[in-house]
């Protein structure tokens, strides 16, 4: 039997907790130690216990890199706190390593701060003599940085348990954080027995054991202990990624096909999908490339079942010429592009907003289609309910861009609760109106009404090539200049149902910072608090990019100064060769630019990292000759 966690460790009353409002927590070790396995747990523990959360995973770009190097760090950061959390924070609070190597990487990205408490694996100090020599090293190295070290035997402490530390040390580490932190116990045992539900009762009660040895360990050996308040809600809340809410969200569609292609960082939202889909009525089709994938689901939703096909940045090269055809047939399609670093095969792991300009431009001829950008976790779930009627309403692939921010962060959200309103009408099969043609476009709005296969007197020939109402292959001038401008015009036919942008602060300052994805939380908590310091910002947060939301000129006019805060890159003046004249500006940035012929600035970066709230402060000192940092 699995003991009862009411037996086991419990709250002492030896010490004091501080109360504090909010921590930053990473675990970093090898590749396979679990590390990401422990912070999500923390993570959901805490969410359960009424916390604000969010993850950012640590991912090393090769599968298996060399075992303790700056370059093979892989983890997870947990920001933490009594309020709604939106991003990961600026540095952590405490550290959890399994061994001293992997830290280096992340002080190279300035993840930590003089006073961050460093919980070290001690083990090292006493392994080959090289290694005894670099880990002696750095411990030194980490106190001249002002870092605060605890040297632990987390591997005896482990092996007293089990009989391979490596396969349960997460658990004993996810035990020690949940007492630094005052992290309810019961929920924890619960999350472990979740975590492993499909073992065998051993398993499950080894780790068990793990996490009490932990707790029990925290309360005997270190002078900080921690609270951080929660604030439950009357409402039920859910905690999931954004890959996760993004298959949930194809299912409360009502979209029965998912056809894709493994690619990092989309791939896990195909495989929580997989687990529930043919419940749902619905499967998913891997297919040999990326190129099937999205023939496979242009053919289904061509029969009627508007699909889905879920990649990344190397499969949107790939389905182009059949974004086209979906394009140029007028067949309706929800693309999710879960982006990363590029270009080619790029930062596979790493997070990047690369993708808006290939998405938008990256096809022969003039290619419109509706793209969206879920900039939450909870949005990752109700956008793809809005891109498939979208999808359907105007007869277009409609793109939902995420990126490997939100495909791996977690984050609590008030549970969804199902409309009927979400699922898609009974296909239309009564007979087609006679006289009516299969692209009888509109001349206000370019919609035309679409004919489903098994409709008496529906049928047609799809074609990719230019073609007439009747879908009859034709070049003459005027039929294509007609259908080009009426597949155009279903854009500006959706942006008149649209409204501006909300602005988040005053309507009018001296500067307005203006983003897309993932990085909204750093930038509204940045703006926050640069506010709070007497600074005139304000932002705004497109989900809409194509068509683009109404009123931005507007917007634009009653500010001193515009600039959009990106992770794509950008040029900086002043860096060899670089002048105003010549600079690349950042992906939004250069969109904008066209569409209201105003001057916009940008910040930008492809560190492969989440926007931090200081980084933009940082810029925002400089922009407004303020001290915003404390």
């Amino acid at each position: 039997m699995i003991s009862n966690p009411a037996s086991q460790p419990s709250e002492t009353n030896r010490f004091e907790r501080t109360k504090i409002k909010e921590a930053v927590i990473e675990i970093v070790s090898d590749s396979g130690e679990g590390a990401q396995k422990c912070g999500q747990s923390l993570g959901a523990i805490s969410a359960k216990m009424g916390n604000g959360v969010w993850t950012v995973e640590i991912i090393p770009a090769e599968i298996q890199p060399p075992a303790r190097s700056k370059a093979g760090a892989s983890g997870i950061r947990v920001r933490m706190g009594s309020n709604k959390i939106t991003n990961m924070g600026d540095h952590a609070d405490l550290v959890v390593a399994l061994n001293e190597q992997v830290l280096y990487g992340r002080i190279d990205q300035n993840a930590y701060k003089p006073g961050t408490y460093l919980l070290i694996e001690n083990k090292w100090a006493t392994h080959t003599e090289e290694t005894a020599i670099a880990y002696k090293e750095s411990i030194e190295h980490f106190k001249e940085l002002g870092y605060y070290i605890f040297e632990i035997p987390m591997e005896k402490e482990c092996l007293k348990h089990v009989s391979d530390a490596k396969k349960g040390k997460n658990m004993w580490v996810l035990g020690l954080l949940c007492n630094l932190y005052d992290r309810d116990l019961e929920i924890a045992a619960n999350q472990v027995k979740y975590i492993f539900r499909k073992k065998d009762e051993k398993i499950i009660q080894s780790n068990l054991d793990l996490l009490f040895a932990g707790y029990e360990y925290a309360n005997e050996n270190f002078p900080m202990h921690f609270t951080i308040p929660s604030k439950l809600s009357e409402e039920d809340y859910v905690v999931m990624n954004g890959n996760e809410a993004i298959s949930l969200g194809v299912m409360a569609a009502g979209i029965e096909v998912c056809s894709m292609y493994p690619i990092t960082p989309a791939t896990s939202a195909t495989h929580a999908m997989a687990e529930t889909i043919e419940s749902a009525g619905g499967i998913i089709h891997q297919a040999e490339d990326e190129i099937a994938a999205i023939g496979f689901a242009v053919g289904a939703s061509y029969a009627g079942k508007t699909a889905v096909t879920i990649t990344s940045g190397p499969g949107i090269a790939l389905k182009t010429e059949f974004i086209g055809l979906a394009i140029m047939a007028e067949i309706p399609l929800v693309i999710i592009d879960v982006q990363r670093g590029g270009p080619s095969t790029g930062l596979p792991t790493k997070v990047e907003q690369g993708d808006l300009l290939a998405v938008l431009y990256g096809a022969p001829g003039d290619a419109p289609k509706v793209v969206l950008a879920p900039s939450t976790i909870e949005e990752c779930f109700h956008f793809v309910i809005l891109a498939r009627k979208l999808a359907e309403s105007f007869r277009t692939p409609v793109f939902v861009l995420t990126d490997a921010n939100l495909a791996t962060g977690v984050q609590p959200f008030p549970r969804p609760k199902i409309k009927a309103e979400w699922f898609p009408e009974p296909l239309d099969q009564s007979p087609w109106k006679e006289g009516v043609k299969v692209y009888d476009w509109d001349k206000n709005t370019g919609i035309s009404k679409r004919p489903i296969p098994g409709q008496k007197g529906g049928m047609y020939t799809l074609t990719g090539l230019a073609h007439d109402e009747d879908s009859h292959v034709a070049y003459d001038p005027a039929i294509n200049q007609r259908a080009v401008e009426s597949r155009s015009r279903k854009l500006a036919a959706l942006r008149e149902t649209l409204k501006p942008p909300t602005i988040h602060g005053d309507e009018e300052g001296d500067l307005l910072l203006v983003g897309w994805g993932s990085t909204r939380g750093a930038i509204e908590e940045a703006a926050e608090r640069a506010r709070e310091k007497g600074a005139k910002v304000s932002s705004i947060h497109l989900r809409f990019l194509s068509p683009m939301e109404p009123g931005l000129k507007n917007i634009f006019d009653k500010f001193k100064k515009v600039m959009t805060v990106e992770i794509n890159y950008s040029d900086t003046v002043g860096n060899p060769l670089i002048t105003a004249e010549n600079r690349r500006y950042s992906q939004l940035a250069w969109y904008l630019r066209a569409q209201t012929l105003t001057d916009i600035d940008c910040l930008s970066n492809v560190y492969g990292q989440p926007m931090s709230p200081i980084q933009i402060l940082q810029r925002l000192e400089k922009e407004l000759n303020l001290t915003l940092i404390d």
